[in-house]
């Protein structure tokens, strides 16, 4: 079981209604691409389209092979075999420096001994615009990333935060075609990390620049990304939106590894029926047959708390799903601030502990405690099976 933050992608505002519509030709075409060190292979095979002016997030556990696939399309470590397009050209084999991209290491890279100003204009210097135009271009940008007042300052008199600002604005200072981010916001302060996390994003669409992230924080990528890319072991393991990725995981890595799972041994009885402990389960069984062994996964998110009576016929808030209605103790409650992780055992789960997430409304208005009893139910399009390892 995984302890990571209960978290569930949730469009808002004009951002989500801003994602990018399908188009016929991809701009960021990759087709079987490898990448081997000696005997160690870090990238297997990978093919991924991308679309113009998409935000895709390469996410994955540290190894997974998501910087090495980066690195591959900026041309900092060319891959072993496999072909690169970028907007109809193939730069599978072009030096970095020939390649239209823009990028943003983990550590920012800004040039110490040069001013704010002067990190950004450095990658205009080259493209034959007068001082006056370079000029323009650096005061844009600074006003673009708010920073317009520090622009004589020198990147050890800035915070985290604002030389991330200032690293971005150098990267996109010549208008690429592709923005590339390397964990941009991981050695900043939680707080930090979220209010420039909706910058970045708004930045994104402003410019309408294609842009891929690299990040091994779920949150992140499910706050930012318009396409989230699983990596596990230098596969793919699944690429969807946000809410396809949370809702629909196509295997048990992705779906433990994007929030956190309570997974249970399962048996398949019959079509819609599943055994887990000691007693049936409604759930979708498409795929499966009878009899065949499964992991059986649920969210802390996902169990739903009901009052003592949510058997009766007028139950004010009767389950969904009654058969998977089931008696629990409360074993433990900690308090998270937006919610409760409880811990449960219930006699049907084989006691089992079932951790579960409550909102501090709920917790409140059923009187739930520790120690006490309290009926859960786990909905049945909740209860999601995976084949079971050899």
């Amino acid at each position: 079981m995984r302890h990571a933050m209960s978290i569930e992608p949730t469009p808002t505002g004009s951002l989500a209604a801003d994602r990018p519509k399908a188009v016929s030709a991809p701009y960021l075409e990759i087709t079987g691409l490898w990448k081997s060190y000696a005997d160690f292979v870090a990238l297997r095979d990978i093919s991924l389209s991308i679309a113009k002016g998409e935000f895709i997030c390469f996410l994955g556990p540290s190894g997974c092979g998501k910087t090495t696939l980066l690195r591959a399309i900026a041309g900092l470590d060319l891959q072993s075999q496999g072909k690169i397009e970028q907007a109809g050209r193939n730069i599978s084999t072009l030096p970095a420096s020939r390649r239209d991209y823009g990028i943003v290491f983990q550590s920012y890279a800004l040039f110490p001994n040069l001013t704010i100003e002067q990190n950004i204009a450095f990658g205009l210097e080259n493209t034959r615009r007068s001082k006056a135009e370079i000029a323009a271009r650096v005061g844009e940008l600074l006003d673009t990333v708010g920073l317009a007042a520090q622009s004589k300052k020198y990147p050890a008199q800035l915070s985290g935060g604002q030389q991330q600002r200032i690293a971005l604005a150098r990267a996109i200072a010549i208008s690429p075609g592709l923005l590339l981010l390397d964990e941009p916001l991981s050695a900043l302060d939680a707080k930090v990390r979220v209010h420039l996390r909706h910058e970045i994003k708004a930045l994104q669409r402003k410019l309408g620049v294609t842009t891929i992230m690299v990040t091994h924080d779920q949150e992140e990528a499910l706050a930012m990304a318009d396409r989230i890319v699983v990596m596990n072991h230098g596969v793919i393991e699944q690429v969807g939106s946000p809410t396809e990725i949370y809702r629909h995981p196509a295997t048990l890595f992705v779906a433990d590894f994007i929030g956190e799972t309570n997974q249970f041994a399962a048996k398949i009885l019959a079509d819609g029926e599943v055994e887990i402990g000691h007693s049936a389960f409604r759930c979708r069984t498409e795929g499966f047959s009878t009899g065949q062994t499964a992991t059986a996964v649920v969210r802390p998110v996902d169990i739903i708390p009901h009052g003592a009576d949510a058997h009766a016929v007028n139950a004010v808030d009767r389950p969904v799903t009654p058969q998977n209605l089931i008696d629990a103790e409360v074993r433990e409650m900690e308090f998270l601030g937006m919610f409760w992780r409880t811990r449960l055992t219930a006699p049907r789960l084989g006691e089992r502990t079932l951790v579960a997430d409550f909102s501090v409304n709920a917790v409140r208005r059923l009187n739930i405690e520790t120690g006490g009893v309290i009926q859960v139910e786990i909905p049945s399009d909740r209860l999601l099976l995976f084949p079971r390892s050899a």
